[in-house]
């Protein structure tokens, strides 16, 4: 096992500027790391579900106290404008409360009646879990797997992506100051090849990645023949069905929100508008006038709705995907050109009668471009909702309520389904998606189960 040469760089997307650089550990620092998390989360799992519990009220006052501090660590590593990133270090903090009031409901023991005198099961904890986050929503992403991983009586690894590594480095700090013991919450400074070593150590008993399909096949890979269980969110290509029926301001006003914040990219952001054609020309008219008024600006200035990508690598494919489409016939409405300016910017996009054999129509656009594909009706726009690989969210705008959740529940091909609203991580709600877009579930009661052993117990 290596480690790699090359320290982890932190650059801010918005000049180009290199902010900072974290040195690799040497090999057997990491492997003192972890076993050193084994030993902490013996200790760990053998503690009450209440008692664990105890330690993340602390947790989640210390992102409220730090939330300035830790939006502008996500500010200037991923260029998420400021007002965004306060608000996901918030949602870190309700992840917290959420799990240290509920956490022993979700993991009380289930009696059975059995031929026994006592049956039941219970859940366990399996040990170290190895998290591979991306840097999209940097600290969310890494809470919405650990909180649960570590009330559930586990010890979580963190391998961040090496754009955030500030904010990786800032997680550790915050359980630590926290007061969870040492190696509970661990973040690992580590190259691919040594996160593949992980997966195979003895210590390491799952794996939950959120990212591209690409790593989620390798990852799955490498779990599968390791025997360990793994929960992988993957990327989604979600679509909004907007009937004739719909309230187009608010399916408007929707969209728009979905598709731009973040600059786009998220895995569950509305990235195709599949509109029926009795609407579509005002839909049109009214998403341009929408994202017309997008202010693309300094990611520090609170009035900026829209700050760079994450990586000039990022936005140079993004650009390739919309001048493909565009070739192949997407007529661009608006935006679609790279701005002369250091930093990796691009503008809010529109493509309108995007069709099968386009980029916008069956890949991923992560980035701030909105594809709007016309349908005759209903039946068509549920077909081409559900004709691609993914399968995260999707979103459907309809005036008859009871007509839209008959097509949330039964008609889409996703995990998660809103009805006249964009589609949102909570807490309270299972997330993740089938198909290309990965399986298991994070959140909710079933996110806390996906990391125990449910174990039965018989007793005559």
């Amino acid at each position: 096992m290596t480690t790699s040469p090359q320290s982890f760089q932190a650059v801010d997307p918005a000049s180009g500027e290199i902010l900072a650089s974290y040195p690799s550990p040497a090999p057997e620092v990491v492997w003192s790391s972890v076993e050193n998390s084994h030993r902490s989360q013996v200790d760990w799992g053998r503690r009450t579900v209440a008692e664990r519990a105890s330690f993340f009220p602390a947790l989640a006052s210390l992102l409220h106290e730090r939330k300035d501090r830790y939006g502008l660590l996500m500010t200037r590593e991923m260029g998420k404008p400021l007002t965004q990133a306060i608000g996901e270090v918030e949602k870190c903090a309700w992840v917290c409360d959420y799990y240290a009031e509920h956490a022993e409901a979700f993991l009380a023991a289930v009696q059975a009646d059995t031929d026994a005198t006592i049956s039941y099961w219970t859940y366990r904890p399996l040990g170290l879990v190895l998290g591979i986050m991306p840097w999209n929503f940097p600290f969310w992403q890494a809470m919405r797997f650990a909180v649960p991983a570590i009330v559930a009586g586990n010890a979580a690894l963190l391998k961040h992506a090496p754009n955030v590594p500030g904010c990786a480095d800032a997680l550790d700090e915050l359980f630590r100051d926290a007061g969870f013991p040492d190696g509970i919450f661990r973040n690992l400074f580590v190259d691919l090849e040594t996160t593949g070593a992980l997966i195979d150590h003895r210590h390491v008993r799952a794996v939950s990645l959120t990212g591209s399909v690409r790593a989620g096949r390798a990852v799955a890979a490498r779990a599968g023949h390791a025997l360990k269980p793994c929960v992988l969110e993957l990327g989604g290509s979600d679509p909004a069905l907007v009937l004739a029926d719909a309230d187009l301001d608010l399916a408007v006003s929707s969209c728009v929100q979905g598709r731009m914040r973040n600059a786009g990219q998220s895995c569950i952001a509305t990235k195709r508008f599949v509109v029926v054609e009795s609407v579509r020309a005002d839909f049109e008219q009214k998403l341009l006038e929408s994202v017309t008024a997008i202010r693309m600006g300094d990611p520090m200035d609170p009035t900026s709705d829209l700050g760079p990508m994450a990586r000039l690598d990022l936005r140079d494919e993004l650009h390739s995907q919309v001048a493909r489409s565009v070739e192949a016939g997407a007529r661009l409405v608006l935006g679609g050109a790279v701005p002369q300016r250091p930093g990796a910017w691009y503008p809010p996009t529109i493509l309108a009668d995007v069709a099968a054999g386009m980029p916008a129509y069956s890949e991923e656009l992560f980035g701030p471009v909105a594809s709007v594909l016309p349908v005759a009706d209903e039946a068509e726009a549920i077909r081409v909702a559900n004709d691609t690989d993914f399968g995260l969210g999707a979103s459907i705008f309809t005036a008859d309520v009871e007509r839209g959740e008959r097509i949330a529940a039964d008609a889409i091909e996703a995990g998660n389904c809103f009805v006249n609203g964009i589609v949102k991580s909570d807490p309270r709600l299972p997330f993740g998606g089938i198909k290309d877009s990965g399986f298991g579930r994070e959140l909710s009661p079933l996110g806390i189960l996906e990391f125990t052993n449910t174990k039965t117990v018989w007793v005559r």
